[in-house]
C-alpha cells in the first residue's frame, strides 16, 4: 500500500510524542481513508444499493490513551487545541436539537474539527459504551482534500471512534461503527445523509469494489479479475467549498425523495410503510410515476435508474469490463445533473471536461455534488495526459477557481485503498 508512507507515520507519532512526553513507540495511529462512490449516487439515504471503494489518501490520527477522562487534540490543518472529558454528557448540535445550548457551533471553522471528536463521544455514550479514559491525539488529513466531496467528515468521525474504542479496549464491529458514525452525522450534526460514506471507509478491501444494500446493511466485496490494463483514479477539483451542514440543498433533496416515496406508497395502498424509495417496488413506480409532480418524478427516476446502474456496474466490474463500468459512471453523472439536479456550473463543466480527457473510462461528481471534485476512472498509462488535459481546460473555463486550487495540484492521480484500521 502506498499510503500512509513511513515518513507520514513517523511525523504523526512524533507530534503526539511531543504533546505527551511519551515514547514514539507508544503512539497508535488510526488510518481512515477517503472514499469514492463510482455508482450509487444520492440513493443511500433512500435505502438503495451502492458501490464504493477507498483511495490512498485520508485521515491519520496519532494518539495515546490519556490515562484519565481528558481528551486533548491538536490538528495539522486547524489552529488551537480541543479539550473536553469523555464523562461530559454530549448533546446534539444540529438544527433539530433543542438541548444544545452549551455545545459548540459547527459553523465556526476553528471548532469544526473538534466537533467530530465530541460527536464520537456522543455516539458511544448514546450506544451505552463505557468510556473510562480519553485520548491525547494529533490529527492530519491529506493536504487540500477536506470539503472536496470525498467524505472527509466521515473519515474523521470514524477515526475518532476507532481511537476512543482502542483506548478503552472496546471490541466493536465495523457494522456497529457504521451505525455509530451515522449517529454523529444524523443525530449529533443534523445531516440527513445515508450510510454509504462510513460503510465504504470501514468495509472496503484493497482491489475490491464494495457493493452494499443500504436497506438490509448486507454487503459484498466484489473482486475484479486480472485486468489487461491497470487503472488509476483521477480527482479533479472544482474549487467550490461548503460544508454540507450549511448547505440546504442536500437535506432538501432527501425530503423530496421521501415525498416522492410517500405519493407512490399512498397510490399503491401501502401508506403504512416508511416513506423511503427502497420501500417502493419498481412495478409500483412504473404504474404510478405519472402521479408525481415533475420535481418529485425526477428524483424518483434518478433513484430507480441509479439502482439499476449499480447492479449493471457490479457485473461489469466482476467481469473486468472497465469500458462498460465507465459508461455507467458517466450515465450516473448525467442523471445527477438532470434528475437529481445537483452540481453547480463549475462542477458540471469539470464533469464534461473529464469525459473528453484521454484514457478516461467514465466520470461523475464525488460526494453530494454541491461542492468539491469530480472523480474519474482512467487508463493508468494515460493518467498523466488526462490530468494535464483537465487542468488546462478547467483553467480556461474557470480561471478564478482554478488558480488557487489544492496547493497547485488541481488534479490528483490516486490508487485504490484499504479499510480504516488502527496501526
Amino acid at each position: 500500500m502506498s499510503w500512509p508512507t513511513e515518513s507520514e507515520l513517523i511525523s504523526i507519532k512524533e507530534a503526539v510524542a511531543q504533546m505527551t512526553g511519551r515514547d514514539r513507540g507508544e503512539v497508535r495511529v488510526v488510518v481512515s481513508p477517503y472514499r469514492i462512490c463510482p455508482l450509487g449516487a444520492h440513493i443511500d439515504h433512500q435505502g438503495g444499493t451502492v458501490s464504493a471503494m477507498t483511495i490512498n489518501k485520508g485521515i491519520l490520527l496519532g494518539f495515546v490513551p490519556s490515562g484519565d477522562t481528558q481528551v486533548q487534540l491538536r490538528s495539522a490543518q486547524f489552529e488551537g487545541e480541543v479539550c473536553f472529558r469523555v464523562d461530559e454528557i454530549q448533546h446534539p448540535i444540529g438544527p433539530a436539537n433543542k438541548n444544545g445550548a452549551n455545545s459548540p457551533s459547527p459553523s465556526k471553522e476553528k471548532s469544526i474539527w473538534g466537533t467530530y471528536a465530541r460527536g464520537a463521544v456522543y455516539a458511544l455514550q448514546t450506544s451505552k459504551k463505557n468510556l473510562k479514559q480519553g485520548i491525547v491525539g494529533y490529527i492530519s488529513g491529506s493536504d487540500g482534500l477536506d470539503s472536496s466531496g470525498l467524505s472527509s467528515s466521515a473519515a474523521v468521525g470514524v477515526a475518532y471512534l476507532l481511537a476512543l474504542e482502542s483506548a478503552n479496549e472496546l471490541s466493536v464491529s465495523p457494522t456497529e461503527n457504521i451505525e455509530y458514525d451515522r449517529l454523529i452525522e444524523n443525530r449529533y450534526l443534523g445531516l440527513r445523509n445515508g450510510i454509504l460514506d462510513q460503510s465504504a471507509i470501514l468495509l472496503s478491501s484493497y482491489g475490491c469494489l464494495t457493493y452494499m444494500d443500504c436497506k438490509t446493511m448486507e454487503h459484498k466485496l466484489v473482486e475484479a479479475p486480472e485486468l489487461e490494463k491497470p487503472f488509476r483514479i483521477l480527482l479533479a477539483f472544482s474549487g467550490l467549498r461548503q460544508a454540507l451542514t450549511t448547505n440546504p440543498g442536500y437535506n432538501l433533496r432527501v425530503a423530496e425523495c421521501q415525498e416522492a416515496a410517500k405519493v407512490l406508497l399512498t397510490a399503491s395502498g401501502n401508506s403504512e410503510l416508511e416513506p423511503t424509495l427502497c420501500n417502493v417496488e419498481h412495478a409500483v413506480y412504473e404504474a404510478h410515476k405519472h402521479e408525481l409532480k415533475p420535481v418529485l418524478a425526477r428524483r424518483a427516476e434518478h433513484y430507480f435508474s441509479e439502482n439499476m446502474r449499480v447492479i449493471k456496474g457490479r457485473e461489469a466490474w466482476a467481469s473486468g469490463n472497465l469500458e462498460e463500468f465507465g459508461k455507467l459512471i458517466s450515465a450516473s453523472g448525467l442523471s445527477s445533473i438532470e434528475n437529481y439536479e445537483c452540481g453547480a456550473e463549475p462542477l458540471i463543466q469539470l464533469y464534461k471536461i473529464l469525459l473528453k480527457a484521454p484514457g478516461v473510462y467514465g466520470a461523475r461528481f464525488s460526494g453530494a455534488g454541491f461542492r468539491g471534485c469530480c472523480v474519474a476512472f482512467v487508463d493508468a498509462e494515460k493518467a498523466e495526459a488526462a490530468a494535464s488535459y483537465v487542468k488546462d481546460e478547467y483553467e480556461k473555463t474557470q480561471p478564478e477557481f482554478a488558480k488557487n486550487l489544492n496547493g497547485g495540484k488541481p488534479v490528483l492521480i490516486c490508487e485504490a485503498g484499504d479499510s480504516a484500521r488502527v496501526l
